[in-house]
């Protein structure tokens, strides 16, 4: 028996549209890689039709001398932003200080008034309101 008669028995024992539908497959497989050889050459048989595939991503991909720049860009900016907000902070406790000093300011000028409004309803006595008066500067 020869190499010949093993594939006619293997051929017969498929059905007639299963092995039109091989034929098909093996035609259409045939016709992309006469296509992709006359196109490429041999780096078709390396990499197909996407062969430049690679490249476009080596391409694409960020260099050394890339990230070291986006690291000193980003670093720039997270020193203004300190910077920024040490400011801001500076400045937030400035406010602070100026609206406690202010409002204290409001409330002694308030107490002073209202010893003064209870000294004249006759509540306290001139004793008192020059001792409420003392206490309130020594503030």
């Amino acid at each position: 028996m020869t190499g010949w008669d093993v594939l006619d028995k293997i051929i017969s024992a498929f059905p007639p549209i299963a092995l039109a539908l091989l034929l098909v497959a093996v035609l259409v497989a045939v016709a992309v890689f006469i296509t992709g050889f006359a196109r490429h050459g041999v780096d078709f048989v390396k990499h197909g039709f996407k062969q430049n595939l690679l490249n476009e991503l080596m391409a694409k991909l960020a260099t050394k001398e890339d990230i070291n720049t986006l690291n000193a860009k980003l670093d720039s900016e997270i020193g203004d932003l300190r910077s920024e907000m040490r400011n801001e902070i500076g400045n937030l406790r400035t406010d602070l200080v100026s609206i406690k000093v202010n409002h204290f300011g409001h409330l002694k000028n308030f107490l002073t008034e209202l010893t003064s409004i209870l000294l004249d309803q006759e509540i306290i006595n001139h004793e008192n309101k020059t001792r409420l008066d003392n206490q309130l500067r020594g503030m």
